[in-house]
């Protein structure tokens, strides 16, 4: 029995969402900024403790809101939103250079808490800092950033860089076990592993 876990990656434009995912699954940096303009799914699988995991990893395209429980129309109209209120678990992605990106970020989170059944503690979000290689143009202090979302939004912080490939795995297993530890397990299947051992799909965290 392979257990499957969706996360949903949101952020603004530009702020490296994409690289991020691809660093993880393939090791993979491009120079090239390619707009994020339709969701994408990966589905890597992991071993986390001796246990596999097969992860369902929307690259979601910069929404103007968080799809409302009320308004499940719009998810089924609207491919960007299709599967993301349901996710098991959110990646928030913002800019350390850009303090837009992180309002949006604050924004998502936010919409997040009041759309989704149950309390915010029960559905797992990670804010994450990318850039951290352009550190000393960052808009706010790491230990303020970390505070406030960590003590006030009640969320996991993690900084990375996409670019050069640091922390990025560690933002995936950080998440990964707040969601296994908080029983975020709503959809057991059975799963034939058909090549996710190959093609660098399969990560040891």
């Amino acid at each position: 029995m392979v257990e499957t876990l969706s996360i949903a990656v949101i952020g603004a434009p530009v702020v490296g969402k994409t690289s991020i995912i691809r660093q993880f699954i393939y090791n993979d940096f491009s120079e090239t900024y390619t707009p994020t303009r339709s969701r994408y799914v990966y589905r890597p699988s992991v071993i986390l403790n001796r246990n596999m995991y097969e992860l369902k990893i929307l690259d979601v395209p910069p929404i103007s809101s968080f799809p409302s429980s009320g308004d499940q129309l719009r998810e089924w109209l609207d491919l960007r939103c299709r599967g993301v209120r349901n996710a098991n678990a959110y990646i928030l992605v913002y800019d350390i250079c850009c303090v837009e990106s992180f309002e949006y970020v604050k924004m998502i989170r936010q919409q997040i808490v009041e759309n989704r059944e149950g309390s915010s503690s029960e559905v797992p979000i990670l804010v994450v800092g990318n850039k951290r290689d352009l550190q000393r143009q960052r808009f706010m202090p790491r230990r303020a950033v970390s505070v406030l979302v960590k003590k006030t939004w009640k969320c996991g912080y993690v900084e990375c860089s996409a670019k050069f490939n640091w922390h990025v795995v560690l933002l995936f297993k950080e998440l990964l076990g707040i969601a296994v530890a908080r029983g975020m397990r709503q959809n057991h299947t059975s799963i034939r592993l058909q090549g996710a051992l190959q093609r660098n799909r399969c990560t040891i965290m």
